[in-house]
C-alpha cells in the first residue's frame, strides 16, 4: 500500500494516564486480516492521548460486548463478505489510502455510509491520508538536472517527454489520451503500456527497481524534460508518487488526476494539466513550444528556489499532519487512525454510561456517520474523446463502468440487508437481484 506503510517496532501510542487493565479495555478489530496489523502478534495495547484500547486481528472476538470497532482495509471490503448481522454497540471503521479504482463501492452513498469513520485520500475525511506521497517540503526542492544537461540528452535522442505506466486498463483510461497525445510529440514510453523504447539496462528493466526511489532509476528519468502523470483513477485529492516524484527529480509533471491539484501545489506554476487544454494537439503545441524555450520552461522549476514554495495551505498542511512518511520518529498513519479511533470509542463508551446512569437524563450520543465528500469519487470517463465515440466492444467501457454502477448496487444490497437485520451473509446474491429487477422495472 502506501508510503507511509513501513513496520516498525510496535508503537504503543503517546501514553496516558489510563490505569485500566487489559481486560478492561475497548477492543477494536482489524477485519482485514491481508496487510494488517502491523504488530507482532495478534493482540497489542496502545496507549493514545485520550486513553488506551486492544488492538486485535483475532475475529474471536468479533461479536464480543467489548469488541467496539471494526476497521476495514477499503481494498479488501467486499459486501458480499461483511460481518453480519450488524451489532449496534460496534462503529465502523474505513482506511482506504490506495486508489478509488481499487474499491467503486466507496464512491457512491450507500458504500461510504456504511462507515462511521473514515481515513482517506480525502482531506474532508476524518483522518485525511492526502499527502501521503509527500514526505515534506524539502522533497519538493531537490535539485533538478541543470537545462543544459537535458538539452544535450535531447540531441542524443531522447523525447521531451516521458511515459512509464505498466497498468494498462484503468479507469481514467490515460493510454487512450497518451496514444493521441503521440501523434503530436515525441513521446518515450519504457513501461509495458504504449511501449516504444526500452530502458538502457537490464537492473532498469527490473519492475521492483522502477516501484523503489531507486538512485539509478531516479537519475535515468530525471533527465527528462516533462513526465507524462496520469493517476490510474480520477477523484480529489488523490494524488501518488506519479505527480510527486517528478517535482522531486525536477521534471515537469504533465497532470491528469485530482481536479483540485492545485490547491495543493508550491506555487502557481509547477505542473502543466492536460484538461487546461482542448485537445491532445493544443497540449503537444504548448510541451513544443516550453521544449524550444528554455527560459519559460524553467519558469515551472521555480519553486525550487529559495522561499520558492508560496502555497502556506501546503506548508501547514504538511506541518498539521501527524503522521510521517518514512519517518521513523513520528508515528505511521496506521497506528495514527488506530489512535484516532481508540480515542473516539472511549469518548462514545463514557458518553453511553453517563446516559445510563442518568437515566436518559443526559443525551445518548448520535452515530457518526460518513458523508459521501470523504471519498465520492466520480463516474470513470474516456481517456480521450466521449462515450458515445466508443464502439460496443471497447474493453474500457465494459469493464470499468459495469464496475462503477453494479457498486452501487452492491452498496445499496448491503445497506438493505442491515436494515433487515439479516444475519445470513449468502442472501446477499437475492438482494442483488431484487435491486437489479426494481432498477429494470423503474427504466
Amino acid at each position: 500500500p502506501g508510503a507511509a506503510f513501513v513496520a516498525a517496532a510496535s508503537y504503543r501510542g503517546p501514553g496516558n494516564n489510563d490505569t485500566r487493565s487489559n481486560k478492561a479495555l475497548p477492543i477494536l478489530l482489524w477485519w482485514s486480516g491481508s496487510l494488517f496489523p502491523h504488530f507482532p502478534g495478534d493482540t497489542e495495547r496502545i496507549d493514545c492521548p485520550h486513553g488506551s484500547c486492544l488492538v486485535t486481528r483475532s475475529r474471536r472476538v468479533a461479536r464480543h460486548r467489548r469488541t467496539k470497532a471494526l476497521i476495514f482495509y477499503g481494498t479488501d471490503f467486499r459486501a458480499y463478505e461483511a460481518p453480519l448481522p450488524r451489532l449496534s454497540h460496534q462503529t465502523w471503521a474505513l482506511f482506504h489510502e490506495e486508489s478509488p479504482m481499487n474499491n467503486y463501492l466507496l464512491s457512491h452513498p450507500p458504500g461510504i455510509q456504511l462507515f462511521n469513520y473514515t481515513a482517506t485520500f480525502r482531506r474532508e475525511s476524518d483522518y485525511p491520508l492526502t499527502l501521503q506521497w509527500l514526505p515534506g517540503a524539502g522533497y519538493l526542492r531537490g535539485p533538478a538536472v541543470p537545462l543544459a544537461e537535458k538539452e544535450a540528452w535531447r540531441r542524443r535522442g531522447y523525447a521531451p517527454v516521458l511515459y512509464m505506466q505498466s497498468h494498462c486498463d484503468v479507469p481514467s483510461d490515460r493510454d487512450r489520451y497518451v496514444r493521441e497525445l503521440m501523434k503530436y510529440i515525441q513521446v518515450d514510453s519504457y513501461g509495458k503500456c504504449l511501449h516504444n523504447r526500452d530502458l538502457p539496462s537490464e537492473r532498469l528493466r527490473d519492475t521492483s527497481t522502477a516501484t523503489t526511489e531507486d538512485s539509478e532509476f531516479m537519475t535515468f528519468i530525471a533527465r527528462y524534460k516533462f513526465h507524462l502523470a496520469l493517476e490510474n483513477a480520477i477523484c480529489d485529492d488523490y494524488m501518488t508518487e506519479k505527480l510527486w516524484r517528478p517535482m522531486h527529480l525536477g521534471a515537469v509533471p504533465v497532470y491528469r488526476g485530482s481536479p483540485a491539484v492545485r490547491d495543493w501545489m508550491p506555487n502557481n506554476l509547477s505542473i502543466i494539466l492536460i484538461d487546461d487544454f482542448d485537445s491532445p494537439q493544443e497540449l503537444a503545441k504548448y510541451l513544443d513550444f516550453l521544449d524550444k524555450n528554455g527560459e519559460e520552461y524553467m519558469k515551472y522549476l521555480e519553486y525550487k528556489n529559495l522561499g520558492g514554495i508560496k502555497n502556506q495551505f501546503l506548508l501547514e498542511s504538511l506541518e498539521r499532519r501527524e503522521w510521517g512518511v518514512n519517518d521513523m520518529t513520528l508515528p505511521n498513519y496506521l497506528n495514527g487512525f488506530e489512535c484516532f479511533i481508540c480515542d473516539r470509542e472511549n469518548t462514545r463508551v463514557k458518553k453511553e454510561q453517563e446516559y445510563k446512569k442518568s437515566h436518559g437524563k443526559t443525551p445518548a450520543p448520535r452515530p457518526r456517520i460518513a458523508q459521501f465528500k470523504h471519498m465520492g469519487c466520480p463516474m470513470p470517463t474516456p481517456g480521450y474523446g466521449s462515450v458515445e465515440d466508443l464502439s460496443g466492444g471497447d474493453s474500457w467501457k465494459e469493464m470499468w463502468l459495469q464496475d462503477y454502477w453494479q457498486s452501487l448496487d452492491q452498496g445499496e444490497a448491503l445497506t438493505a440487508m442491515i436494515h433487515r437485520n439479516e444475519s445470513h451473509q449468502g442472501r446477499f446474491w437475492d438482494y442483488m437481484h431484487e435491486i437489479f429487477l426494481k432498477r429494470t422495472r423503474q427504466h
